[in-house]
């Protein structure tokens, strides 16, 4: 199965095996997990949420960001693992880090606008903000 990252919401991608299952990223080599609220891999390319921001994780600021971190980051493991993804691209391909920039969907809803509606992430405004205050 090809990967379709199209201007519009593209065609759903579903996993076809547990290989395609996502996990928490470990050290090893990362295919398709998460890494924190707004960044994971598939299939092998780092991709980040583009229109979100969520507490950091690496490293956290203060005792709250770290554990609003954590659960941003479960929350969106789960959202992934629960069906078929689609993804839309965004004016920018990538960030300064290399990663994909895309929104991301899930049954045609923003994973970004699910995170934001359960207090997990904020909408992405051009910079970050403290998780602190």
């Amino acid at each position: 199965m090809v990967i379709c990252l199209v201007a519009s919401a593209g065609l759903a991608q579903q996993p076809k095996s547990s290989r395609d299952a996502f996990s928490i990223c470990g050290s090893g080599q990362r295919i398709t997990c998460v890494v924190d609220g707004d960044t994971f891999w598939f299939r092998g390319e780092k991709l980040r949420i583009a229109d979100i921001d969520t507490p950091e994780l690496s490293p956290p600021r203060c005792q709250r960001e770290r554990e609003r971190g954590l659960a941003a980051k479960q929350r969106l493991l789960d959202i992934l693992n629960s069906g078929p993804l689609s993804f839309k691209t965004t004016a920018r391909e990538e960030d300064r880090f290399f990663r994909k920039l895309r929104i991301v969907y899930r049954d045609r809803r923003s994973v970004g606008d699910i995170l934001v509606a359960e207090g997990l992430a904020r909408k992405w405004e051009g910079s970050r903000r403290s998780w602190c205050e």
